[in-house]
């Protein structure tokens, strides 16, 4: 029999409940770009999925356990209704969350995803690697340091996750990123492999979720396209579409203020997706 598993999740604020989930490699810290914002009037649970940050594992298990740890959360908290916002693997679970529990997802936010993902991120090289991890280091020594980042940076991996090379953008790579990679487990990483190996593709199901749904991507998003993304902003019956030019896959980080900004406009011109049920 399928068991969930007690994740690790950090709650923040007070207020109606928002749920953030990360990507991957990702932790709830690495959702600090908005929960920040966001517990400034709503109480926000960003938890660790399974073998990711401190939900650790050495099991093997498999998407849709995800599910079963998000259902088992939501009601540890007592949360009868809450607006989901996922980042990337994250928005994906938060269109599964609103798929199997329509009357508890108020609203969704998506980020940098799509229902079904397509890449077009060049081959990696040794080279790359190699510069990835210099790039990397330097950076977590002194963060935002602009010398690594023009002289290596910018040749690395993360010319294909950032755009816009800026030392705020670097800083965030240097606190939550790295972080967030060395606390992904080899099961998750598994996990995530079988489920892309399987081509997954939900778009014939959104019809299904009427809920408000704001979805934002970045123009040069290498790792889930911008095209994939607004295929399933379309798709969505009740959803807003924006694209952030000259980013990728990390825009939250590349342009943060701007994106709190839109997002917390959008709550305000949607504001039953911060609605108890009595009140919607």
């Amino acid at each position: 029999m399928e068991e969930s598993m007690p994740l690790n999740v950090l709650i923040r604020g007070q207020g109606f409940p928002v749920l953030c989930l990360h990507g991957h490699p990702g932790s709830a810290r690495s959702m600090s770009v908005f929960t920040e914002p966001l517990s400034q009037n709503f109480r926000t649970y960003a938890p660790d999925l399974r073998g990711y940050g401190d939900s650790r594992t050495s099991q093997s298990f498999e998407m849709t356990d995800h599910l079963l740890d998000l259902e088992a959360l939501l009601d540890r908290h007592h949360i009868d209704r809450c607006l989901v916002l996922g980042w990337s693997l994250g928005g994906i679970l938060a269109m599964e969350l609103a798929l199997r529990h329509p009357d508890r997802v108020s609203g969704m936010i998506l980020i940098a995803t799509a229902a079904y993902p397509r890449s077009n991120h060049p081959p990696i090289t040794w080279q790359d690697n190699a510069l990835t991890g210099i790039a990397a280091l330097v950076n977590l020594a002194v963060p935002g340091w602009m010398p690594n980042i023009e002289w290596v940076g910018k040749r690395s991996l993360f010319r294909h996750l950032i755009q816009q090379h800026t030392e705020g953008a670097y800083r965030y790579l240097a606190n939550e990123a790295v972080y967030a990679y060395l606390k992904t487990s080899q099961p998750a990483t598994a996990a995530l492999n079988r489920a892309l190996r399987q081509r997954y593709n939900r778009l014939t199901e959104l019809e299904k979720i009427t809920c408000p749904c704001l979805v934002l991507a970045g123009e040069g998003d290498r790792h889930i396209t911008a095209t994939s993304s607004k295929e399933t902003a379309q798709n969505l019956p009740n959803s807003e579409w924006q694209v952030y030019p000259n980013t990728a896959h990390l825009f939250p980080w590349e342009i943060p203020q701007q994106v709190q900004a839109d997002i917390l406009h959008w709550i305000e011109r949607y504001p039953e997706t911060i609605a108890t049920s009595t009140e919607s």
